[in-house]
Parts: C-alpha cells; sequence; structure tokens
C-alpha cells in the first residue's frame, strides 16, 4: 500500500480535531523542540504495537527530517489506521513556520525585549555578569559569535545584539555561521531564525559532513574538533581577536565532573582560553552563568523552534544535545539530575569546587608549564592547612 503523505502547509489546513500528530524520535529531542499540539511515541512501540490509538483520526507521523516516520506510517496504514507521513518532517514544518515569521518586525522587537524585562536578571544580567567577572570583552575588540542554529549560540548572538545596542563598550561583532554540508532544510531554519532575530550572517561553508560521513568511531568528536579549526581560521580571516562559543552553566559542570569520572583529571571548561594554534585568538564563553533551563524557558517563551544536531546521522541514530552520541554527558547530566533530589546544592557545590582548590589538600598537580608536582616536594616546610588542623582528630 503506498504511503500518505501531508506538507507542512496542507496541514495547517485540516480542522484541529480531526487529527493527531504523533513524534516518533526520542524522549530528548522531542523535548529539545516539537510540533505543538503532538504527543510522543516511539518509533519502536509503533512498530510493536504497543500503542492506543484511535481509527476514526488522521494519524500524521513526524521525526526529524522525514525518514525515520516512514515506516511506522506504511505500518498502520497496513493496518487499517488514516496514517500519513508528514513530508520532510519536524525539519521542514520549522522552515514553513519561519517563513510566515520572517520579516515580522514587531515579533523581533518582542523577542528583543524579553532580554530587558522577562529575563532581565536570569539571562541578561547573568551575561553582563559574566563579561564583567571574567573579562571577556573589551574596548576594540572584534568577536566573531559562532551560530550553529542551536538554542545556546542563538541566543547569545541576541545577548551581543542587545549589549551592542545599550553602547557601554566599543566593539564589532561577526554573527558567524559555518555550512558544513547542512541539507536545504536545515539551512532554511537556520537563516529563517536569523531573519525572524534580526541577525546577519557571515555564512561561509565546508564540506566536514562529508569527511566524517565514513568515520566508525567517534564521528562527533572528529566533526566538533574540525568545526572548531574552521571556525578559528575564518574568524582570523575577518580580523577577530575573539570567538565567542555558546557554553552555559550546565555545560561546565558536566565538563567538570566528566573530568573527574571519565579522564581522572580535576579541570574544568574555562570562561576564556588563549588560542595556542591560531596566534592572537581568544576563546570566550558568556554563557557561562546561565542557566540551560532559563535557555529553554526563553526559547518556549517566545514560542522559537532552534535545530538541534543537524548532520548526516542525525535521523538514524539517537543524538544527545551535545551532538554525542550514547554521550558520556548524558550520563553526568543523569547523575548530576539524580544527587540533586537529595542534595538541591550539588549544582553549585560542583561548579564552586573548581573556585577553591587547595594545592596542599590533593597528592600532585601540574602548573602552568605543565611540570607535575607531588605533595612531598614540599612537605617538609610545610604547616597544617586550616583543613588539616580541623580534621587532624577526624577518623572519617
Amino acid at each position: 500500500m503506498q504511503i500518505q503523505t501531508v506538507t507542512p502547509a496542507e496541514l495547517e489546513t485540516w480542522p484541529a480535531d480531526d487529527y493527531i500528530i504523533i513524534d516518533v524520535r526520542d524522549e530528548s529531542a522531542y523535548e529539545l523542540g516539537n510540533i505543538p499540539g503532538s504527543v510522543r511515541i516511539a518509533r519502536e512501540d509503533l512498530l510493536g504495537g504497543s500503542f492506543s490509538l484511535p481509527k476514526d483520526k488522521r494519524l500524521v507521523f513526524y521525526c526529524m527530517f522525514g525518514v525515520l516516520s516512514k515506516e511506522p506510517a506504511e505500518k498502520l496504514l497496513e493496518d487499517g489506521y488514516l496514517a500519513y507521513h508528514l513530508e520532510g518532517g519536524y525539519g521542514q514544518w520549522l522552515v514553513h513556520v519561519m517563513k510566515e515569521d520572517a520579516g515580522n518586525s514587531e515579533r523581533t522587537k518582542e523577542i528583543e525585549k524579553t532580554l530587558r524585562k522577562k529575563y532581565k536578571h536570569d539571562i541578561m544580567g547573568k551575561f553582563v555578569k559574566a563579561i564583567t567577572d571574567y573579562e571577556l570583552v573589551k574596548p576594540g575588540d572584534k568577536i566573531a559569535v559562532c551560530i550553529s542554529g542551536g538554542k545556546d549560540s542563538m541566543l547569545m548572538a541576541m545577548l551581543f545584539k542587545e549589549l551592542k545596542r545599550r553602547n557601554k563598550i566599543p566593539f564589532e561583532v561577526v554573527y558567524l555561521c559555518m555550512n558544513p554540508g547542512y541539507s536545504e532544510t536545515t539551512l532554511g531554519m537556520i537563516e529563517g531564525n536569523a531573519k525572524l532575530l534580526d541577525l546577519p550572517l557571515t555564512m561561509f561553508e565546508t564540506r566536514i559532513f562529508d569527511a566524517v560521513d565514513n568515520i566508525p568511531k567517534s564521528p562527533c568528536y572528529i566533526c566538533a574538533r574540525m568545526r572548531r579549526g574552521y571556525l578559528y581560521r575564518k574568524a582570523q580571516d575577518l580580523g577577530c581577536n575573539k570567538i565567542a562559543l555558546g557554553h552555559h552553566y550546565d555545560d561546565v559542570i558536566e565538563t567538570t565532573l566528566m573530568s573527574i569520572l571519565y579522564s581522572g583529571q580535576v579541570q574544568t571548561m574555562m570562561p576564556k582560553l588563549r588560542s595556542t594554534n591560531f596566534k592572537g585568538l581568544e576563546l570566550i564563553r558568556p554563557l557561562y552563568l546561565i542557566r540551560e533551563d532559563d535557555i529553554k524557558d526563553w526559547r518556549d517563551y517566545n514560542g522559537l523552534q532552534f535545530i538541534r544536531c543537524a548532520c548526516h546521522f542525525t535521523d538514524t541514530c539517537s543524538i544527545d544535545g551535545h551532538g554525542g552520541t550514547g554521550s558520556k554527558r548524558v550520563e553526568a547530566k543523569q547523575l548530576i539530575a539524580q544527587i540533586k533530589k537529595t542534595t538541591p546544592a550539588v549544582e553549585g557545590n560542583i561548579f564552586r569546587s573548581m573556585e577553591n582548590i587547595s594545592l596542599n589538600a590533593v597528592l600532585g598537580y601540574k602548573d602552568h608549564d605543565g611540570i607535575r608536582h607531588n605533595f612531598h616536594d614540599n612537605y617538609a616546610e610545610m604547616e597544617p592547612s586550616p583543613a588539616e588542623k580541623s580534621g587532624e582528630d577526624s577518623i572519617d
């Protein structure tokens, strides 16, 4: 039986009570963005018959780009359901919605206003605090704000636009977006959001996705490394002295925990770093103090939809919000969430731990030059530390 398809434009003309729209993606993808009013039923449950759906309503199935939703739609059609496949999936639906929003200056102004009003403290205030506390932006800087198309980088671009509008620090900004081989749908999503948010993109092309397509192990890691290198090089070509990435507070604490659990090191994601390979370039992370939940809230409050990972693997494997398959970052995120149930302060404690390292209370460390030091080096001359004095009689 031939599969029935419906386009996003056609779906818009159907009466709302006449159909149910079903997202077949994994839970993390669904939470990162979905079609309003949709319900999520796992693809394997649909194929295995573990569901309860009416036969008197049209059922519209979708995935990210229209690859994985075809089979469930075909199966249910054969089983007597009024099943349809959404052409182009969630990605094509986003492009359709963005075309309707593009050029709506009033909507753009309302989104900008939320950073000055509703999110003045939780987002804009923390952005300014990170810039001030960590000295991320200085007069005369030319900053390449790197835009991937996701929620974090798009928000970061909006924050820089607002900082520029305030005109308290004289600096230049370039909204830099690399096309590593995106599909037309994905590119349309990024360009649509940029137009809605009034962000003039500087776009350049690479063929990174083609290069990593045949890498069997850790393609996401290789892809990320290659993307970073291309962004550095382009920023340098444009005369920028800084490159801004959209890592937030949650990324920082997850990275800290990952370094201990999986690398046997105590280190964190720094708010700024000088490049060793591109002389004169500095990486900055101005979302350093902003919580991911606040970013999601800003996105949802404004009814915005952003891309997740848009590589060739996205619709055929399970990918987390950071682009990792079977990611250790997801494990760290889940562990922190579990501990938080009994220790609400755990996130803040992990973050602050990187500001409170006592060199007298570690077995060894590396200095700025990479030279290893052992606690025995100066042990004979050392006075007891306050921590030792307070705990010298403890056996716990």
